[in-house]
């Protein structure tokens, strides 16, 4: 192993990142027309968008692809050796063809080329030489500059697969602006993420799992202990002759309550509720939820819905969802 001072590791890793940077400020200086015109050629068509490269071009294909499909652009990977042995069945006629290539001159695109042409199948190509075989076949040229790759030796994809990724991000977002794309549109094609819980988790889809905590007016406190401590959200409704809400006792009521009187053998639920709990509808959503848990000091709302009485919404609840 070379013997390298830390002082000079720090410098090399800095000078990656400087030339990585230096290659973005240049391909913003080279993004052009180009790239709005590959935009309203994924628009104006009626099929897929495919996504195609080798080596390393190939992983960032993958990355653009999921960015696209994230902003509402359906797309396919397809890896350029392997389209040759029998993924070009996955092709229409319709879909748009982006080929990821550096020097636009391998052997695999060469050879998939003409096949895309003859499928009557548009190609973006997304190239760092002008004069490539790839630019030369493609219908909309990409360019992305790249003066020299970031490793010492000038050999790694490192600064080429930078302006890659940065030209997909560029094409996503533009074809995302003109779909009229919207957070609630990136929230339904990430359900599981933080932004789709803010837009789409409820307070009544949280309550349902847990069993909701209830105990009736004339229920002894060793009787509402009891419950509050078996289902564990640190609250309990009471519910009054009819099954109606009549109030909420806390594990603070139950402290309160210990602080005042040393013998609570007559007491009961009614004794010690508070008669006018915090509480929601089950389709407010989770994050408006904490706003109010939050604006009002307390860890727990109870749910209604038009039937009642559903259950209990902790803040803890919300807080493991990635809410906060």
């Amino acid at each position: 192993m070379i013997t390298i001072s830390e002082q000079n590791l720090l410098v090399l890793a800095r000078e990656v990142v400087s030339q990585e940077a230096k290659t973005l400020m240049d391909l913003a200086e080279n993004i052009d027309l180009s790239l709005v015109r590959s935009a309203e050629l994924i628009l104006e068509s009626e099929g897929r968008v495919i996504v195609t490269g080798v080596g390393k071009s190939a992983l960032i294909a993958q990355k653009m692809v999921a960015t696209l499909n994230s902003t509402g652009t359906p797309s396919f990977f397809m890896h350029a050796a392997d389209a040759i042995h029998g993924d070009l069945g996955m092709l229409r006629p319709e879909d748009v063809v982006i080929c990821l290539s550096k020097s636009g001159q391998t052997s695999e695109i060469k050879v998939l080329i003409p096949l895309l042409k003859a499928r009557s199948n548009a190609i973006i190509a997304i190239v760092a030489q002008k004069s490539s075989y790839l630019a030369e076949m493609a219908d909309v040229v990409l360019y992305t500059p790249v003066s020299r790759e970031a490793d010492p030796n000038n050999l790694a994809p490192t600064a080429s697969t930078m302006a890659q990724l940065a030209v997909g991000d560029a094409l996503s977002m533009v074809l995302a602006h003109l779909r009229g794309f919207k957070p609630e549109d990136f929230a339904h094609l990430h359900p599981g993420g933080s932004l789709g819980k803010q837009l789409h988790l409820t307070v009544g889809d949280l309550s349902k799992r847990h069993i909701k905590p209830v105990v009736k007016m004339m229920d002894s406190v060793r009787a509402v202990i009891v419950e509050i401590s078996s289902k564990r959200l640190g609250a309990t409704a009471v519910l009054d002759a009819a099954g109606l809400l009549a109030g909420i006792i806390t594990d603070g009521d139950l402290r309160r309550m210990m602080e005042q009187t040393d013998d609570f053998s007559n007491l009961t639920a009614s004794d010690i509720k508070s008669s006018d709990p915090k509480q929601v509808s089950a389709d407010t959503l989770a994050k408006d939820a904490l706003i109010q848990m939050r604006d009002h000091n307390i860890t727990q709302l109870l749910v209604m819905n038009e039937s009642g009485y559903q259950g209990v919404v902790h803040i803890h609840d919300i807080l493991k969802e990635g809410i906060s």
